[in-house]
């Protein structure tokens, strides 16, 4: 039989309605809780994943400088972001692709580390040319505009690089002109640190380089 109140109405069922509220909220609660719960994992799954992100980015630019060791010691090419640069005056004469005799050098330099490097991480080697942004003018070279001789000289250290004893499948060259430059073209100081070749190494899964936007040519030797 119900309980009575004093004006004689039963009581059972408020305590029934407070209790239905209360598992509700209960319930509600414990949706929430395991929802934060989830939030924070998967917060914690991405951070775990972004640790190990860049110790291994960490671990590849610390193998990449001991592989290349001798040739940064001597200032002679720059490693930046897992890009390593040379300058266009060591390479080539203003508007050649001729290689100078000092270019080759440094290049037979590289084979033997940069096989082993690539070799052991089954990556691949993209040669990029680059220019300063001044027009070519007509009589001083072969080319008709600076795209051309980005790729030329592309291709002449790319084809160096297999003459020297890189195999032809580990390496494939790539053309970006005046676009990119290393910093603004603002005096001569500055274009000629514009005028280079880098050189990145890639997964050989991929056509483009993961650290600059993808050139105009990619070109094979």
């Amino acid at each position: 039989m119900d309980d009575m109140d004093e004006s004689g109405e039963s009581t059972a069922p408020i305590w029934a309605v407070f209790g239905d509220l209360m598992s509700g909220l209960l319930g509600a609660f414990v949706l929430i809780l395991v929802g934060v719960l989830g939030v924070q994992m998967e917060l914690a799954s991405h951070l775990d994943a972004e640790v190990k992100l860049r110790q291994m980015e960490e671990q590849r630019r610390i193998t990449l400088e001991k592989a290349l060791a001798v040739p940064l010691a001597t200032g002679r090419i720059t490693l930046n972001n897992g890009r390593i640069g040379i300058s266009g005056q060591v390479l080539f004469s203003l508007n050649s692709d001729q290689l100078q005799p000092e270019g080759r050098q440094l290049l037979n330099s590289l084979v033997t580390p940069l096989q082993s490097y690539l070799t052991s991480r089954n990556e691949m080697l993209m040669v990029s040319g680059f220019t300063d942004d001044r027009a070519i003018r007509e009589g001083n070279s072969r080319y008709i505009d600076n795209w051309e001789l980005s790729a030329q000289r592309a291709l002449t250290v790319t084809r160096t690089l297999i003459d020297e004893g890189m195999p032809s499948s580990l390496v494939f060259a790539a053309a970006f002109g005046a676009e990119q430059p290393a910093t603004p073209n603002v005096d001569e100081a500055a274009r000629t640190q514009n005028r280079r070749v880098e050189m990145a190494p890639v997964p050989k899964t991929s056509n483009s380089p993961t650290l600059a936007p993808a050139p105009k040519f990619l070109l094979k030797p």
